[in-house]
């Protein structure tokens, strides 16, 4: 039952791949983590937020043992549209993520953690709620920001 709690703790034995010039190499380090309607159901977001912590504390272990010198960020968010929470390292600071969307980042894992919990159709988008297509010549669209939590590792 409690497979994601596992899931996220797994994460601090895996080797963690850092290269400042290769930023392609660390995509290694991305996780993804899915969970059907009734194990979200069965879990509270402390627990989440809880085990997310722990993996961070090892890998803040994994970073000094490596010597790395520079920044290293864990961060986490929620694909809404695969329904599922996911988590990667980078050897870049906070705003510098290497993500394609739109994000803004948040010292509020609960926020992030509660969202994917609530959601009753993971992977599935309601009706109303696509992003809409930019049209030429129309106006522009600005598509939503994610939360992201990010979490230093060198400090």
């Amino acid at each position: 039952m409690r497979v994601l709690l596992k899931e996220i703790r797994a994460i601090a034995g895996e080797t963690l791949v850092l290269a400042p010039h290769d930023q392609d190499t660390e995509t290694a380090n991305t996780s993804w983590f899915g969970a059907p309607p009734h194990e979200r159901m069965g879990l509270s977001a402390e627990e989440v937020v809880n085990a997310f912590e722990e993996t961070v504390a090892q890998l803040r272990g994994q970073v000094a043992g490596m010597g790395h010198a520079g920044p290293a960020t864990f961060y986490v968010w929620h694909d809404l549209h695969a329904g599922q929470l996911r988590c990667s390292t980078a050897s870049c600071g906070r705003d510098e993520l290497p993500l394609t969307e739109k994000y803004r980042t948040t010292d509020d894992l609960q926020e992030i953690v509660v969202e994917f919990l609530e959601d009753r159709a993971p992977g599935a988008i309601v009706w109303g709620e696509f992003d809409p297509v930019p049209i030429p010549d129309g106006p522009d669209v600005v598509p939503p920001e994610i939360a992201v939590w990010v979490c230093d590792l060198c400090a």
